[in-house]
């Protein structure tokens, strides 16, 4: 599958998905993202999205009746599609060349 496909709903769930993960270290359901992202999308639009992503092989359920929690792939599209490197400041980039000169 050529994750670069994802919608931009895809994307957004995954990465508010991931990000509420990331703090919390527990299952992350619909309810909770359609709570504190403002997403504009129902939790049932949600948890539609969320199956998508879990037939992509990106979230997983753990339980049954609990939330989704983000896989080694899913991680993987985060880093190399969500995530957006800002370029160095000038400050930045002076104190790199100082530490390596």
């Amino acid at each position: 599958m050529a994750f670069e496909n994802l919608s931009e709903r895809e994307r957004q769930v995954l990465q508010n998905l991931i990000d509420h993960y990331i703090l919390s270290a527990d299952p992350v359901g619909s309810r909770v993202i359609a709570n504190k992202y403002s997403m504009g999308l129902s939790p049932a639009t949600i948890r539609n999205t969320m199956q998508d992503l879990e037939e992509l092989g990106l979230i997983s359920q753990p339980h049954t009746s609990a939330g989704r929690i983000p896989t080694d792939t899913g991680y993987r599209v985060f880093v190399d599609m969500l995530l957006k490197p800002e370029p160095l400041s000038q400050v930045e980039k002076l104190k790199i060349k100082k530490m390596i000169s």
